[in-house]
């Protein structure tokens, strides 16, 4: 079993079975025309944000995950809460505080883009497996080096990330607790070690590729 939660979840919807190089494209292009939206035509948005909820309900992707995916979004969240204060321009009187009118509108722009971005990108990931992501973006012709790199990268994270939790598992048994700035070198060595170790394997792997007639 998979130590690593890639985002993809098992189904049989109409979004699950439909292509991954046109899912792909198609959450592109639908990105690409929300961030090109102007910021005050708000019909547009409201469509967007129905065609995003819909595509998760068709999906069933549960609540939860998509609270969970919402979470990258945070320092956009930071971000958009201090422009109001920050912007220059006219100004409003809101409660005790003085906020630019720009920053506003920045603001809700941001959030508005963000949030129907990272929405169509959750859909993406929870009705396509990894595996299919990469050869959707053979197919779209992305350089064949950078397809093979994304398709080991995914093929071998889970290996590190399943080595590290051995690590840590193996520093607690002798006692350690991170605590302190004591423990920052510990935890340094242990990160420079699995580093080595994924160099070392990665050439491994590449001597054996090149021992069985490869040339990428």
């Amino acid at each position: 079993m998979s130590t690593l939660d890639w985002g993809h979840r098992e189904g049989t919807s109409l979004l699950h079975r439909a292509p991954a190089r046109t899912k792909l494209v198609g959450t592109v292009a639908f990105a690409a025309v929300v961030v090109a939206t102007p910021r005050d035509w708000f019909l547009a948005f409201a469509v967007y944000a129905l065609v995003v909820f819909s595509a998760l309900v068709i999906a069933r992707v549960p609540p939860r995950v998509v609270a969970r995916r919402m979470t990258i979004e945070l320092p956009f969240v930071v971000f958009a809460l201090l422009l109001p204060f920050i912007a220059t321009g006219p100004t409003i009187e809101v409660g005790p505080f003085t906020l630019a009118v720009e920053g506003l509108w920045g603001a809700w722009a941001l959030l508005a883009k963000a949030t129907l971005a990272v929405g169509a990108a959750t859909v993406l990931i929870s009705t396509t497996e990894p595996r299919r992501m990469v050869q959707a973006l053979g197919q779209l012709r992305l350089p064949a080096v950078l397809t093979s790199i994304i398709g080991f990268m995914i093929r071998y994270l889970d290996l590190i990330v399943e080595e590290t939790r051995r690590m840590r598992i193996a520093r607690e048994s002798r006692g350690f607790r991170a605590r302190g700035l004591a423990s920052w070198r510990i935890i340094a060595q242990a990160a420079g070690s699995v580093i080595v170790r994924s160099h070392a394997r990665g050439e491994r792997v590449h001597l054996a590729m090149l021992s069985r007639g490869g040339a990428g």
